[in-house]
């Protein structure tokens, strides 16, 4: 049977139709208003009320089609590590019928020496429901932070992670550092990578790897210019230790953390900037990847990640800024076309410190992983997203 449920607000009627809400307005006599519930189907209405009824069940027929469905819904977030004094960062993959979530362990946000260096913690799930700890990465000179997963073109699960020189106590250099399994049980002692000569600075950060065709590709950040700007190059690697340039991407505003993705051969990047008014990009390009296009989407980003959720369509993770006024900082996913039209954004459980999602889609279900101090210190959570 289907089934509407209204309302008669003076002279507005209010529909729900497909999760959505609309309001149509409808002239009515002022004695025919009565809250009612209408069955599709049903033959026991009453006479007198018939031509209300009939003219109702029509718009609510025609609401519950043209309504659009948003689809998205929080099926459950839970708690899924807290060990450390802060727990950050996160990243999110399946591999190998498992479910593997990496994150930096630390003392603090920022260490104050070699001895809160950070350490990046791997766990691993069937179900991800359960977890177990799966490795521990670590080194004594370098902190490590912002690990990010991925399957190589030789299967292989590799750990790109950056790592930062704290020795003095002050950021002396940044390294990007590679691990890899071949089965998810056993990882390789953190080595730093490779990018090739008349590029490279004391100072680069590989943020993510996405693979496609056997070719690895990720941006690489590199800050501390003498003019306070930060270069943004597009690399591709095909072992994930050795890095060459495709292209210098040009951006302004203080480019960073970017996220590259393929629908087909065409190459999608969502790309934070912390400049004066500068908002997250979107870019496209098709092979080889050197010409880009370029979409303001209009609101500050950090921590980006995202996923196609449909042809055409992204899910895009990220922290929200927002007032104190308007609930504060959060973690979200943002729901758009691929030209950067925004449609949706779903609030996850966070707040405070709080970002760097992973995502998964599996099974008609999105799974994010993201940490936040909503509920006290920083932990890793895991939230399940109906499509």
């Amino acid at each position: 049977m289907l089934r509407f449920e209204h309302r008669v607000l003076n002279s507005e009627i209010e529909i729900q139709g497909r999760g959505e809400v609309a309001v149509i307005k409808f002239q009515f006599p002022e004695s025919d208003f009565q809250h009612s519930t209408l069955c599709a189907g049903a033959s026991t209405l009453e006479p007198q009320r018939w031509s209300l009824n009939f003219c109702i069940f029509l718009i609510a027929l025609l609401a519950a089609l043209f309504i659009p469905a948003s689809g998205q819904e929080i099926l459950q977030t839970r708690k899924i590590w807290d060990q450390a004094p802060h727990n950050a960062f996160t990243d999110l993959v399946r591999y190998r019928g498992s479910f593997y979530c990496t994150f930096r362990e630390s003392a603090a946000h920022v260490p104050k020496g070699r001895a809160e260096n950070g350490k990046i913690r791997i766990l691993k799930s069937k179900d991800g429901k359960s977890w177990k700890s799966a490795a521990l990465l670590e080194s004594e000179q370098y902190d490590f932070r912002d690990p990010k997963v991925s399957v190589t073109a030789d299967h292989k699960l590799l750990v790109l992670m950056g790592g930062s020189d704290y020795t003095t106590g002050k950021l002396g250099g940044c390294l990007t550092h590679v691990s890899f399994s071949n089965d998810g049980k056993e990882f390789t002692n953190p080595k730093p990578v490779s990018i090739e000569v008349g590029i490279r600075t004391d100072f680069d950060w590989i943020w993510r790897l996405d693979w496609h065709n056997g070719t690895g590709y990720g941006v690489v950040y590199q800050c501390n210019q003498p003019d306070g700007q930060i270069t943004v190059r597009m690399l591709s690697t095909r072992d994930g230790i050795n890095y060459q340039q495709v292209c210098n991407l040009g951006l302004t505003g203080i480019p960073n953390e970017a996220t590259t993705r393929f629908e087909d051969d065409r190459m999608y990047m969502v790309i934070r900037r912390e400049g004066p008014g500068a908002n997250g990009l979107l870019g496209s390009s098709d092979p080889p990847y050197t010409n880009w296009t370029w979409t303001d989407l209009g609101m500050k980003i950090g921590g980006p990640e995202f996923a196609f959720s449909g042809k055409g369509r992204i899910a895009m993770g990220t922290r929200l800024y927002r007032s104190s006024a308007e609930g504060g900082v959060k973690t979200g996913v943002v729901f758009m076309d691929t030209n950067g039209k925004i449609e949706r954004i779903l609030d996850l459980p966070s707040g405070g410190d709080t970002s760097y999602p992973g995502m998964v889609l599996h099974k008609g279900k999105l799974y994010v992983s993201y940490y936040s101090s909503h509920e006290g210190k920083t932990s890793i959570y895991l939230s399940t997203i109906q499509l």
